[in-house]
């Protein structure tokens, strides 16, 4: 077990430590953070934004309440997460791309290391990467809303950001499955892009088959699953699927560099 957990320890202090000596993932950073920034400020603060229609009712004499942070974090989340889906194929696309072009995987494959553990050392290191760049948005909506009345819906704060975390860590684990097929990082990142906008409107394909084959499919959808998280639902189905993705990019991850290691025996 203390092998097992060394082991691990290693490979993720290495992914970590190379996404944060990496400038094209600050590049990535940064323009998450500006592209997020702008949408928190123009749902707030722009002329159509929820304070501006806050406003606009009172001064007509609607005396409608409404609950401004919490209607901000069900849009803001939403965005959040739509934005993540074109960031996360780009932090998953070297994972074992790049190993692939450094000629590394072949040292990795034939290490006495199991698959299992690199794979999971690795999907450790670039959620928490990707949980570092929420972090900073999760302060700033925290200090926007700290006198806010209504009180900050905390609980729906916690779930959705719960959310955003699961479905980057399911989007990273599909994309890592996929990286390890390619020594493209180009092209890994846009089948990731293409299998995950794929599960994202999953729900919209299955509207019009008929049957169970709809109602199957349905239940695939990242889109529908992240949504009752940042909507405040706990739906131990949604968690369940998200941990089906999860372990299934490990599982494939680890059959892909077991087929290498095979090749190379």
């Amino acid at each position: 077990m203390k092998t097992f957990i060394g082991n691990l320890l290693a490979i993720y202090r290495r992914e970590l430590q190379s996404y944060f000596k990496s400038p094209f993932a600050y590049v990535i950073a940064v323009v998450f953070w500006l592209i997020s920034g702008l949408f928190l400020i123009v749902l707030l603060l722009s002329p159509s934004g929820i304070i501006a229609q806050v406003s606009a009712s009172d001064q007509l004499g609607i005396n409608q309440p409404y609950d401004v942070p919490y209607e901000f974090l069900k849009i803001y989340l939403n965005l959040l997460g739509s934005l993540s889906m074109f960031v996360l194929p780009m932090l998953s696309m070297g994972l074992y791309a790049e190993e692939r072009k450094q000629g590394t995987l072949e040292l990795l494959a034939t290490s006495p290391l199991t698959n299992w553990v690199v794979a999971l050392g690795k999907l450790l290191g670039v959620v928490t990467f990707y949980s570092a760049m929420l972090l900073p948005l999760m302060l700033l909506e925290l200090i926007a809303f700290s006198a806010s009345d209504p009180v900050f819906p905390l609980s729906l704060f916690l779930l959705g950001h719960g959310g955003l975390l699961l479905l980057g860590a399911s989007t990273l684990a599909l994309g890592m499955f996929i990286s390890s097929l390619s020594e493209s990082t180009v092209l890994a990142a846009v089948m990731t892009f293409g299998v995950v906008l794929l599960l994202w409107v999953v729900d919209a394909i299955a509207t019009v088959l008929p049957g169970p084959i709809g109602s199957s499919l349905s239940h695939l959808s990242l889109l529908t699953h992240f949504t009752d998280f940042t909507q405040g639902i706990f739906d131990s189905s949604g968690l369940i699927l998200f941990l089906s993705y999860i372990v299934l990019g490990l599982y494939l991850t680890a059959q892909s560099i077991d087929t290498l290691r095979f090749q190379r025996s």
